[in-house]
């Protein structure tokens, strides 16, 4: 009796990514577990996207790292309105911006801002891990001073800048929740501006992106923000004409032993 399934040759590749290959087919449909894993992995994207962010618990956790963290709202008063008007969510609500302008915070290196965006599980899960790698790195190097860190809520990245202005930072980074993927509902993003300011376009910040332990680790990211916050404050600059050199330096190193013996 021919088997309900008809297997991929390639099956096996499957191990080595979580894209969704080789599922095969029953006839000319998916079989029945693969439609009911998309199905399931669809529901996390959207449960991701309305879940609200445990803003006390991210609070502790920066408090237990020796950090005295802030609050903040954007102008959006709750998720639909998030959603729905994206140019709300790029602003602070009155009252935060009087409370951070209040504040007349010290000039700063850096302002730190986590913010929920499309993601409050991606904030939940992987901010905590990459901010105390990338504090540990600051406080190795030494020379570094950063603003109290900020907890926003139905925060999009343009937020980062009125904060970053407002704490009188040279740049702000934000660490901010991705559009869930099919395969990725906890993404994290990070964005960083010099000079913040409201009003920067994209093309003014940069961008690392797929933080999260199955794409990009956290202390590998936070090793890359590292790397790239120490040459926008040496060039006093951010976006597109700060590039990530860093794979072309190892890259112009030669090939490794690994690749040696594989012939590369």
């Amino acid at each position: 009796m021919k088997p309900p399934v008809t297997p991929q040759p390639w099956a096996s590749l499957g191990r080595h990514t979580a894209a969704r290959i080789a599922l095969g087919r029953a006839g000319a449909s998916l079989p029945t577990a693969a439609h009911l894993a998309f199905q399931q992995a669809h529901a996390a994207a959207r449960d991701a996207v309305h879940a609200p962010l445990d803003a006390g618990e991210l609070l502790a956790g920066l408090r237990a790292l020796g950090e005295a963290p802030l609050r903040a709202q954007s102008q959006a008063a709750d998720r639909a309105s998030y959603l729905q008007r994206p140019d709300l969510g790029r602003r602070l609500d009155d009252a935060s911006a009087a409370a951070l302008a209040a504040l007349q915070a010290p000039a700063a290196d850096l302002a730190f801002v986590l913010a929920d965006g499309l993601s409050a599980l991606a904030l939940q899960r992987q901010a905590l891990p990459l901010f105390a790698a990338l504090r540990e790195r600051l406080l190795a190097e030494g020379g570094w001073t950063w603003a109290p860190p900020v907890v926003a809520t139905q925060a999009r990245v343009a937020l980062g800048d009125e904060v970053g202005a407002l704490l009188n930072a040279r740049c702000v980074v934000v660490l901010i929740g991705e559009r869930p993927g099919l395969s990725a509902p906890d993404s994290l993003g990070l964005y960083f501006s010099w000079a913040p300011h409201p009003g920067l376009v994209d093309a003014q910040r940069n961008c690392i992106s797929n933080v999260r332990p199955e794409g990009l680790a956290p202390a590998a990211a936070a090793a890359k923000l590292h790397a790239l916050l120490r040459e926008a404050r040496a060039r006093q600059l951010s976006g597109v004409e700060l590039k990530d050199e860093q794979d072309n330096r190892l890259l112009a190193a030669g090939p490794s032993p690994l690749m040696r013996l594989l012939g590369g």
